[in-house]
């Protein structure tokens, strides 16, 4: 069986810098960091730790909301493909100062990806 992407990049360790750090890039971002002014950031970044861990072939320890559900609020005010992009750009960035292969990161992003039309509502 192949190595997960999860493991590849590094396991626990990896994705805990990658959520810091995305998280930080995103609150500088004024594209969408408006949509982060009312989150408990510190209960966000275990959600999405969470997540991503599940999402990369970690332990499955994600029991959050599907993205449809999740983020069906955040449609209603408005949430487009234009954040969706701005948070795909930043997770690149994120996981490319982290020293990630170029090939991890399209797996990423990839991955990331096949979540848009459930984050989007559509």
């Amino acid at each position: 069986m192949s190595e997960s992407l999860y493991d590849r990049i590094g396991g626990e360790a990896a994705v805990n810098a990658a959520v810091d750090l995305f998280y930080r890039k995103v609150l500088a971002d004024d594209r969408i960091n408006m949509w982060f002014e009312d989150i408990d950031m510190d209960r966000q970044r275990a959600k999405q730790k969470a997540f991503l861990t599940f999402a990369f072939g970690g332990p499955a320890n994600y029991s959050g909301k599907d993205m449809r559900e999740g983020h069906a609020h955040l449609v209603a005010r408005g949430l487009n493909d234009n954040h969706f992009d701005a948070v795909m750009e930043n997770l690149g960035a994120t996981l490319k100062e982290l020293g990630v292969a170029d090939e991890l990161i399209g797996e990423a992003a990839a991955i990331a990806e096949s979540t848009r039309n459930d984050v989007l509502g559509r």
